[in-house]
């Protein structure tokens, strides 16, 4: 009797541990926070000396001491005055020991951009993450990074600029598809102003604005912006092209340009200038056609003319003379013959059932 009192008993301990691991085993993200398995945190690169235009690293690190289980999603908060950017498309992974004991680091990077000076602060960014609970199985479920604040300030040697690029490397260049020696009137060509920089986006670099000279036509098409990132630098340019047509000679300048550069490696103000360009095209100005008031006779065309009014008159005065000389009737018969031999010069040459329609009557 005490053997089976023993054996219910023991069953009884077996089903309850089992009903106990069945809870413990429903573990959530907090629990594993708790117990000092999972691990989120947050850091800015860099944290002070921040001017506005300036990329901000917001660095998300979740750490585990077993492994992730799958990927991983950012809501990325919306916060007045900054652009918050995910550029980069996967996380970077790495191993680390602390305290003799392996983790797993998932560590990912927003851009943070201040569009004016002040005070920010960026409220935690959830991340939904899937982590591996060993014996538990996995927990998937969404954890907060800890709050980030940084200040953003125009130094005093930016206090008057309107415009700069802030950017640990900027440059701008200019092109030309051909050269410009000897042109004329008619002859184009294609201007190219380039802006190149780095941990910045293309819409944030400058705008080349084209010349407008009398003369000289400028046609601008769209800029062309492009991103890229290369080995963890972002990378940015942003191309303008203006096509060039020459419609009178003389001399046109492209005027020199100067961008401000707040060096962020150097914490200083710097100027970048486009040189200028000098264009000269030589030949005779192109008349305006509605600048023409009057028709232009050529000499010869004044002789033709002159001779055809002689004719004119003689032909009108040896008319008078023959109808004095001649009686009125013998003058109204010579009329009609003359008449007639003029009409037989512009008769059909064919017959007149060959020509339906013909206007002859003979």
């Amino acid at each position: 009797m005490s053997t089976a009192r023993h054996r219910l008993a023991l069953s009884l301990l077996l089903w309850a541990g089992f009903f106990v691991g069945s809870a413990a085993g429903a573990a959530t993200l907090e629990e594993l926070q708790a117990a000092g398995h999972l691990q989120i945190n947050s850091s800015l690169n860099p944290d002070s000396g921040i001017v506005p235009g300036q990329r901000v690293e917001l660095i998300l690190e979740t750490v585990t001491d077993t492994w992730f289980a799958g990927g991983t999603r950012i809501s990325i908060p919306e916060v007045p005055g900054l652009v918050i950017l995910q550029t980069e498309q996967f996380a970077n992974n790495a191993s680390e020991r602390r305290d003799g004991k392996s983790w797993v680091i998932q560590r990912w990077t927003l851009d943070v951009f201040a569009q004016r000076a002040g005070d920010f602060t960026i409220d935690g960014v959830t991340l939904r993450v899937q982590i591996n609970a060993g014996d538990d199985g996995n927990v998937a479920g969404e954890v907060t990074s800890p709050p980030q604040h940084f200040t953003a300030t125009i130094p005093p040697s930016l206090a008057q600029v309107k415009q700069w690029v802030a950017a640990p490397e900027f440059s701008v260049s200019q092109s030309f598809n051909h050269s410009l020696k000897g042109l004329a009137v008619g002859d184009a060509f294609e201007h190219e102003v380039k802006f190149e920089a780095s941990d910045v986006l293309a819409m944030m670099l400058p705008d080349y604005e084209a010349a407008q000279q009398p003369g000289l036509a400028a046609y601008p098409s769209p800029p062309t912006l492009n991103n890229s990132s290369n080995r963890g630098q972002n990378l940015a340019s942003r191309t303008q092209r203006t096509s060039y047509v020459v419609e009178q000679p003389g001399s046109y300048l492209l005027p020199a340009r100067d961008y401000y550069w707040w060096n962020t490696q150097g914490g200083e103000l710097e100027l970048v200038s486009l040189p200028e360009t000098r264009i000269e095209v030589s030949g005779a100005a192109v008349a305006d056609e509605s600048e023409t008031t009057g028709l232009a006779i050529s000499p010869r065309q004044w002789l033709l003319l002159g001779v055809g009014l002689a004719l004119l008159l003689g032909a009108g005065l040896l008319a008078r003379r023959l109808q004095r000389a001649l009686p009125l009737q013998r003058w109204r018969q010579m009329m009609s013959e003359q008449w007639h031999r003029l009409r037989a010069v512009f008769k059909p040459a064919l017959a007149t059932r060959l020509n339906p329609g013909s206007s002859s009557e003979e």
